[in-house]
């Protein structure tokens, strides 16, 4: 079982990916917005469509870090140090700009429900900001002296889609009245930046911290 982390680094990562997927974002709007204007099949497929593109980008990752452990060790430390600045950027990003969240309109013609699909998808894979989160957060939670290191990052993208998924479920259940409350409640908006800003500087900082010592 050497590619299961230690039970802290499940728990940290599982609390992390909660606070990141109530957050609004392109996935969650697209997913309340199918839900509402189509249906909840529609809503389901797209979120289903989501987790298919983190399963790609986990692999694409968990891939190239392994591979870099390897045969770069330095540039997997200079990897982690910027992944750590790039968190606190997000992290000043949520409390100056906020997520927002923008439902879009009902198209004139309905889409079929694979259609919501690949497009869940597709809004996923063609996030940049999706691609930096991924390239830069899961190494936060490997140690490169780890010869199971793959292996663990691969076991935590599952993990961030387990813990993803009855989350998606109660977003796609609960899309009218949430799209409502995030939309009108300048107060929840604020608490869930926050919150976000919160986990992505303590993470940031730990890094830090951590390489500053070695």
């Amino acid at each position: 079982m050497n590619f299961v982390p230690d039970l802290s680094v499940i728990l940290a990562f599982a609390v992390a990916t909660i606070v990141l997927a109530i957050t609004p974002g392109p996935d969650m709007a697209l997913q309340m917005s199918r839900a509402i204007n189509y249906g909840r099949s529609h809503g389901f497929a797209t979120a289903a469509g989501a987790m298919t593109g983190i399963l790609v980008h986990t692999c694409l990752v968990a891939l190239g870090i392994s591979v870099l452990i390897v045969a770069a060790p330095a540039a997997f430390l200079v990897l982690k140090v910027a992944g750590a600045l790039y968190l606190l950027w997000l992290a000043w990003q949520a409390i100056t700009q906020g997520g927002g969240l923008r439902i879009a309109q009902k198209a004139a013609k309905a889409p079929t429900v694979a259609q919501s699909y690949l497009t869940g998808v597709g809004i996923n894979l063609l996030n940049p900001k999706v691609v930096l989160f991924f390239m830069t957060f899961l190494p936060q939670f490997v140690d490169r002296h780890d010869p199971a290191a793959g292996q663990k990052l691969f076991f935590l993208g599952a993990e961030f889609i387990v813990v993803s998924i009855p989350l998606a479920v109660l977003t796609v259940f609960a899309a009218e009245r949430l799209a409502a409350l995030l939309v009108r409640s300048v107060w929840v908006q604020r608490a869930l930046n926050w919150s976000f800003a919160a986990v992505f500087t303590a993470f940031a900082a730990t890094i830090l911290f951590a390489e500053a010592k070695k």
